[in-house]
């Protein structure tokens, strides 16, 4: 099963990456080159930050851009994993090991359906 392991960060959260940051990339790619070597990684990117996106809507076929995210929050999506494994035990266990758990939230989400081009 492929579970999309989303990566929230807040001002504080990316802060505090921000000072930690050669300490948090060890965590991350040391957990990377597992995920590989496992052959649970099936892929993943940081996200620029909530000011650089763009919401759109459609109502009455009318569409509508705004400038950020779509929900007024301190919390944003800033990056996401997917991986493939055998239970959802296993993906929350990734989660928890990726450092941005700890410092703000990691949500993971099935994958029912795969769209392919």
């Amino acid at each position: 099963m492929k579970y999309l392991l989303l990566i929230y960060g807040n001002p504080a959260s990316q802060e505090a990456i921000a000072r930690a940051r050669d300490q948090v990339m060890a965590e991350v790619d040391t957990l990377m080159k597992e995920l590989a070597a496992t052959g649970e990684l099936v892929g993943g990117q940081a996200l620029a930050g909530p000011a650089e996106s763009k919401t759109v809507v459609v109502r009455d076929g009318v569409p509508a851009v705004t400038d950020g995210p779509f929900l007024e929050s301190k919390e944003f999506l800033a990056g996401y994993l997917i991986v493939e494994c055998e239970s959802v035990e296993r993906a929350t266990d990734i989660a928890a090991r990726w450092p941005d758990a700890r410092l703000c939230a990691m949500e993971v989400r099935p994958i029912i359906n795969e769209v392919t081009a």
